[in-house]
């Protein structure tokens, strides 16, 4: 990609997502994934209606009026985003593709990392390690990582899920938020997950396309396969094809819904042909009701 074409996505994307964090999802973002504590930040005089028991004694004493202690969140998260880079995220069959959909949820996930003054990095995977982005704050870092998704591209097209999972645990020794961004239609990943989710508050978030769910009944297609580079004809108007890809498709939630589940892993679905923010304000204000 040209050096000025990229500029201008890179600006494009930050506009739009870094309102959206503005709007919406910064406060969202906070409530939900809270710092380690409270640490004291100053001492000021006594208002009327603040807690008497964060009066401090000793200065109120000296001084001969009352002073409370200030205390504020302390915060230092880490968030990691795990994305996969595999062949299969170049498909997309209405609005944009789905990595195009992955770059743009990173982008918003890192602004709200940013507005909290909390530390991002990335792992980009496919069936190797493709890229790593250390986490650090700041706005510079930031459109760095969206500069760099936009920019990537993978030196292998098939996906191993479990090798993005074991290098997080492996790469980042301090409990972290870390987002699994996928479309999750590899296998084999489960030993990884559970390891990566005690130690760290792992979500998975799968990205998908609505012709991936249905295929529509349009008669002779020819399908390739984007990471191995198989190809075959299918019939897809035959009732027995549409009725075997549907059983196919179900099975395969069905067993992700339970991997996560038995692993206490939370899940978000997003679908390139819809808004992603609904989805994500559902899984906020769902988490912060149970937390």
């Amino acid at each position: 990609m040209e050096t000025s074409e990229l500029l201008k996505k890179v600006r494009k994307i930050e506009i739009s997502t870094k309102g959206l964090v503005n709007q919406i999802f910064s406060g969202e973002y906070h409530s939900v994934f809270k710092g380690r504590g409270m640490a004291f930040s100053e001492v000021r005089e006594y208002q009327f209606g603040d807690d008497i028991r964060t009066i401090d004694w000793n200065v109120s004493a000296r001084f001969n009026h009352p002073y409370v202690k200030v205390y504020e969140e302390e915060r230092e998260l880490t968030v990691i985003l795990i994305v996969d880079v595999s062949g299969s995220g170049e498909f997309g069959s209405v609005q944009q593709l789905k990595k195009e959909t992955a770059i743009e949820l990173c982008a918003v996930l890192a602004f709200s990392a940013l507005k909290n003054n909390d530390k991002v990095g990335v792992i980009a995977f496919s069936d190797i390690i493709e890229m790593f982005i250390p986490p650090k704050k700041g706005r510079t870092h930031v459109l760095r990582i969206i500069r760099e998704l936009l920019d990537f591209k993978p030196l292998h097209m098939q996906t191993n899920i479990g090798e993005g999972l074991r290098y997080l645990t492996s790469a980042i020794k301090k409990r972290s938020i870390a987002f699994l961004i996928s479309d999750f239609l590899g296998e084999g990943y489960e030993d990884s997950l559970k390891i990566a989710a005690r130690k760290h508050d792992l979500i998975g978030v799968r990205i998908y396309d609505p012709r991936e769910e249905r295929i529509p009944p349009i008669g002779l297609m020819h399908l390739v396969d984007a990471e191995t580079g198989e190809t075959i004809f299918v019939d897809t108007s035959d009732r027995k094809f549409q009725r075997h890809y549907a059983n196919w498709w179900k099975q395969k939630a069905e067993e992700r819904h339970k991997i996560f589940r038995r692993n206490g892993v939370d899940s978000i679905d997003i679908r390139t042909d819809q808004s992603y923010i609904q989805p994500l304000i559902n899984f906020f204000r769902a988490r912060e009701k149970r937390w």
